[in-house]
């Protein structure tokens, strides 16, 4: 077996086998200690609950990752135009940019009241709140992509009379995507977080409810094997988010950029 397709299975198959003996681990230490299962399921009755609960979970899945999707797509927009609009002058920067970060640094906890107030409806307030704390790791690391262009390769592009336009589409913006896709990753994880936490904030309930939902409702009824199904269910969304986006990402370095080059020695 080639030492590279060797190298590819066991990074897959080591964190599967740490996570089945951890689940391992987990269930002989319930049945062993005897813990009710309102207190502490195992995670057979989990997943019992995650079959049987199936119908009422997975619509609440479906209207977490709209959420969680729109509002990435959302930030991903914003954040990259925005960029683009800071680094057109020094002083545009400094005047607009302290504000993105008095939005950033501000807790979406206490400005979703807010949200609530003056939304349309509760999905648009989740979608802005989410939209909110998304928006700046895409916005910062791509202003930082754009400034950080080897000043040579600006001065050629200047010599050769190059446009700011052309400047932009064809030094800058192919520069920067090594930042951009570090701030995909990070912000498809903080869009599901904020769609969350927005949810609990706002109490939003009923059919067109969330994650967040089922999750303080399986609390309040002491369902805790639903509670973790859905909990599992949570963490099977950001896994995904975050392995589609960095698939992205490699999809888009591997063939250039020495962050994803394999080293030669």
């Amino acid at each position: 077996m080639p030492s590279r397709t060797r190298e590819t299975l066991l990074k897959i198959l080591v964190p599967v086998l740490v996570v089945f003996a951890l689940l391992a681990l987990w269930h002989i230490g319930v049945t062993v200690s005897g813990v009710p299962q309102y207190i502490l399921p195992s995670p057979l009755a989990a997943a019992n609950a995650l079959v049987k609960d199936w119908g009422t979970l997975s619509p609440a899945l479906w209207v977490t990752t709209k959420i969680t999707l729109a509002s990435l797509a959302l930030a991903l927009i914003g954040g990259v135009g925005i960029a683009v609009f800071l680094v057109q002058s020094r002083w545009i920067e400094l005047a607009f940019y302290p504000i993105t970060v008095i939005l950033q640094v501000t807790p979406i906890v206490a400005v979703a009241p807010l949200i609530l107030i003056y939304a349309p409806s509760t999905q648009v307030a989740l979608l802005i709140c989410a939209f909110l704390v998304a928006f700046f790791p895409i916005l910062s690391n791509m202003v930082q992509g754009l400034k950080s262009v080897d000043h040579n390769l600006l001065n050629l592009f200047d010599l050769y009379g190059a446009s700011r336009l052309q400047t932009l589409l064809y030094l800058k913006l192919p520069a920067s995507l090594p930042y951009f896709m570090t701030g995909l990753r990070i912000g498809g994880g903080l869009a599901l977080i904020a769609a969350v936490v927005a949810e609990f904030a706002a109490g939003s309930a009923g059919a067109g409810s969330g994650l967040a939902f089922r999750l303080l409702e399986a609390q309040y009824r002491l369902n805790i094997p639903r509670l973790f199904a859905a909990l599992f269910l949570l963490s099977c969304l950001g896994v995904l988010i975050f392995a589609v986006t960095s698939f992205i990402s490699w999809l888009t370095l591997h063939r250039w950029h020495e962050s994803s080059l394999r080293r030669e020695n």
